[in-house]
């Protein structure tokens, strides 16, 4: 037997049961998100110290500083959107809508936009992350940017855009159908959201609804 050799004993009993692809593909973007944050905290420290020292006068005040302070800190916000749209949630994980409405503030400011919430207590994490997966596809739906109401009622969530135009996609949007068919196209990288907002739906039994125009369009669970 050689040292790189390892025998174990055949296992007992069934067979253990795999991680659904989806649940996988939340814990992997948990733990990329969670180890990408934290050089990114690191180096927005290392920029604050930075312009604190009296070493370089004027430093802090200089375009290049300020274009490289509001990178990271973009960059940060898109991290946490990430970990909350991507990453696992847990069934009884909560959230707070000034968190939410934090994270919101935070995306807004480096992109075109617009964002309002209007709702009152706190939500699941799930309903969270669906509410985030449902602002990629509309803002997908508005490259030349708009305003989202993300608003709660009692029959549940809904987000409704507005912009001067869209760029309809009624091929890519039929991932949110009750009941998607053979014939949806291959989701890019730039469009994985779709069927992931699709799948957590389904797993959550929270029945999608949407609709699009010229002019805006609307989720709601």
């Amino acid at each position: 037997m050689d040292d790189l050799t390892i025998y174990r004993d055949p296992p007992q009993g069934p067979a253990p049961q795999g991680v659904g692809a989806e649940r996988m593909a939340a814990l992997v973007s948990s733990r990329l998100c969670h180890d990408i944050v934290s050089p990114l905290g690191a180096i927005g420290n290392g920029l604050e110290l930075l312009q604190l020292s009296g070493a370089f006068p004027g430093i802090a005040a200089s375009d290049e500083m300020q274009l490289i302070a509001e990178s990271v800190e973009a960059a940060r916000a898109r991290v946490r959107w990430f970990r909350m749209a991507f990453g696992h949630a847990a069934p009884d994980q909560r959230l707070s809508l000034a968190e939410l409405s934090a994270l919101l503030a935070d995306v807004e400011k480096g992109g075109r936009i617009r964002l309002r919430l209007d709702a009152q207590g706190d939500l699941p994490r799930i309903e969270a992350r669906m509410i985030l997966l449902g602002l990629m596809c509309l803002e997908t739906a508005m490259p030349w940017g708009g305003s989202v109401l993300v608003c709660r009622g009692a029959s549940g969530w809904r987000l409704v855009a507005e912009a001067s135009r869209t760029r309809p996609d009624p091929a890519l949007w039929s991932w949110l159908d009750a009941a998607p068919t053979r014939e949806q196209p291959e989701p890019t990288s730039s469009e994985v959201h779709f069927p992931l907002l699709a799948g957590f739906a389904r797993a959550a039994n929270r029945p999608l609804a949407w609709e699009l125009d010229e002019t805006g369009g609307e989720i709601a669970f």
